[in-house]
């Protein structure tokens, strides 16, 4: 993961943390009947700190070389709770989703005008 510190690669950043959640989790829905399998995720909070630390370093020191944090939990996976969490995941793909083409709109914006 690059860290870098214009929009575009901040929202870059997060669009790639959140993919990695939703893999993480259709990985849990797959082999929720898998003996021995351990449940995979991806805890926002962890990446985003205290407020003195920026989201990048503290994804950079977090992440290394494997994004998903694996808990040591042997409890059954629940199907509605892993289907519940990719659904707010989907929401927060949106969300920066949508930042990135106003990010776009803004460069197209001052492109344009600068052409003018």
């Amino acid at each position: 993961m690059i860290i870098t510190n214009n929009p575009f690669g901040r929202t870059l950043n997060a669009l790639d943390l959140i993919a990695e959640r939703q893999k993480a989790l259709s990985s849990n829905l797959a082999n929720m009947d898998t003996p021995n399998y351990q449940r995979k995720d991806i805890s926002f909070s962890q990446y985003l700190g205290g407020t003195a630390n920026p989201l990048e370093t503290k994804l950079a020191a977090a992440l290394g070389p494997s994004p998903v944090t694996i808990q040591t939990t042997n409890e059954k996976i629940d199907p509605a709770t892993e289907l519940s969490e990719m659904q707010k995941n989907s929401l927060l793909y949106t969300v920066a989703a949508r930042r990135m083409t106003s990010l776009i709109t803004e460069m197209r914006t001052v492109i344009n005008m600068g052409s003018s």
